[in-house]
């Protein structure tokens, strides 16, 4: 066995060792390639990836090349010699670079002096078929180097570290993918929150729409007031993503939803140590904030020790985590919100006067769905819409007297409470319209309209009658035959119907 032999052998031993040892696969491609050159001779080695989804091949790893070229190193496919190896699937040598067309010298690491002592060898790093990248090096002429025997090595080589450069493929791809679906997400989202598509037609509205307008360009902190269900979040979330952070993070903390003793390791993090069970450092909301908005819903429930710290915040832009002793800078826009009477807390000392202040900088009031009656009937029909392609069902409208229901009743819930109780009609609906018993029974009894008469059995009977009729003949355009056919009745007991009732056909008659 020549002294080469000896050489290879043992380079190999390192490099399948160094393989098998390492947890960290560019550090092992980088500690091959420092083998090279310290036993073979072979300077400047370089492993590329192709990434199939972009056909640009990039230095992955290299040795005795800066960080500034390796990131030069990038080329096509087919371009260059590194291009045409990944391209073919074949070793290209190039035995005096300086002769070489093909060799662009995109690291610009080879001085002009040196070229005409430099071979270059590129050999491709394949798992059956499919070239994952490259493996190339430099060579200084020398009467004892055979270029076939070193590319005979680095081809096998090449097939040690094929599976790694593999891994690190995968890796990228998944990483980019990831990248687009995130971004993908984020441009939806900007969609779905934009202001002209909030639903609201009563002039009370309009003015809270015009607020918004004029406040989500800014970085002012919001205070968002308003009855359980009016849609404050939704509101904070439409700002969010109609301002200059809406590229940012969006963090939701319920100042209800925890235990006090949870909330400032929510918030702020902890340190290791902290406390019992604190075995690593924990990120809090606002760290994870950092950048975009933070929404702290039902914040006239946060605790006071936890007001002088949020005021702190607000104040400083900077927070301590729990057992921690550096302050943690942030740059994050708070919006609040509450349903709770602030001015009347700070009276009773159960809400800080400053804390108060600093949140009411730019108050927005949302008022309840009884005080703004003229936006049921658009957001009945928008939650309609929604759910009907949710549940793949075939919904046109709703019938006018289950919109009578809709307005008169007194929505306690508000926006919330309509949006179940339309999921809850779209459900349990097999037909193109949802009619009024369709509608929860809590809508239809007497206390729901606020008055104090209950119906008889006639007096039900009759409104259901009036209802289908008035719908049949909206679809029929007044034609009575028609609608006593859809009705599966005859003509005679419709028209007596029409009668008994009071029901013009010539109102629902198409006018040309």
């Amino acid at each position: 066995m020549n002294s080469r032999e000896v050489e290879e052998l043992s380079c190999l031993y390192e490099i399948a060792k160094t393989l098998s040892s390492s947890l960290n696969v560019r550090e092992a491609l980088q500690d091959i390639l420092a083998i090279l050159a310290e036993k073979l001779d072979m300077r400047r080695g370089t492993i590329t990836i192709f990434n199939p989804r972009t056909r640009e091949i990039q230095i992955e790893v290299a040795h005795g090349l800066s960080e500034e070229a390796r990131k030069r190193g990038r080329y096509r496919l087919g371009e260059g010699i590194t291009g045409q190896v990944v391209a073919t699937g074949q070793p290209i040598v190039v035995p005096a670079i300086s002769e070489d067309p093909r060799f662009l010298n995109r690291t610009r690491s080879r001085k002009e002096a040196e070229k005409d002592k430099i071979s270059f060898i590129c050999v491709p790093i394949k798992t059956g078929t499919k070239v994952l990248g490259t493996l190339s090096v430099d060579r200084v002429f020398t009467n004892d180097i055979s270029l076939e025997e070193d590319v005979r090595f680095l081809t096998i080589i090449a097939g040690l570290i094929a599976q790694t450069v593999a891994n690190i493929q995968a890796i990228q791809e998944e990483k980019e993918r990831l990248l687009e679906e995130n971004l993908k997400l984020k441009q939806e989202l900007k969609g779905k929150y934009r202001l002209e598509n909030f639903v609201c037609s009563s002039s009370r509205m309009q003015e809270v729409l015009q607020m918004m307008e004029r406040v989500a360009p800014s970085s002012a902190t919001v205070l968002i007031r308003g009855e359980s269900g009016t849609g404050k979040s939704l509101i904070a979330k439409m700002i969010h993503f109609n301002s200059p952070r809406a590229s940012g993070p969006f963090v939701t903390i319920s100042c209800t939803a925890l235990p006090e003793n949870l909330i400032e390791s929510e918030l702020f993090g902890y340190e290791k140590g902290a406390f019992t069970g604190a075995l690593g450092r924990k990120t809090g909301l606002f760290e994870k904030a950092n950048g975009g908005t933070i929404f702290l819903d039902e914040i006239g429930d946060l605790p006071l020790p936890l007001q002088a710290k949020l005021l702190h915040v607000i104040q400083e832009k900077e927070f301590y985590r729990v057992g921690g002793t550096h302050p943690v800078k942030v740059d994050v826009r708070i919006i609040a919100a509450t349903n709770r009477n602030l001015e009347e807390l700070v009276e009773q000392g159960l809400f800080r006067e400053d804390l108060y202040y600093r949140l009411n900088v730019f108050p927005l009031y949302l008022p309840p769905l009884r005080e703004r009656k003229t936006d049921i009937i658009p957001l009945a029909e928008f939650f309609l819409e929604k759910y009907s392609r949710l549940y793949n069902k075939k919904i046109k409208r709703l019938s006018s007297p289950a919109i009578d229901l809709l307005v008169q009743y007194h929505w306690p819930g508000n926006v919330r409470e309509l949006e179940n109780v339309i999921e809850r009609a779209v459900l349990i609906c097999d037909e193109e319209v949802i009619r009024s018993y369709h509608l929860p029974q809590s809508l239809q009894t007497a206390e729901s309209s606020h008055t104090h008469a209950k119906k008889s059995l006639a007096q039900a009977v009759k409104e259901v009658e009036v209802e289908l009729i008035i719908e049949a003949l909206k679809e029929t355009k007044g034609n009575q035959s028609k609608a006593a056919k859809l009705l599966d009745t005859s003509l005679r007991i419709l028209n007596y119907k029409i009668k008994k009732y009071g029901i013009d056909p010539k109102a629902f008659r198409s006018r040309v």
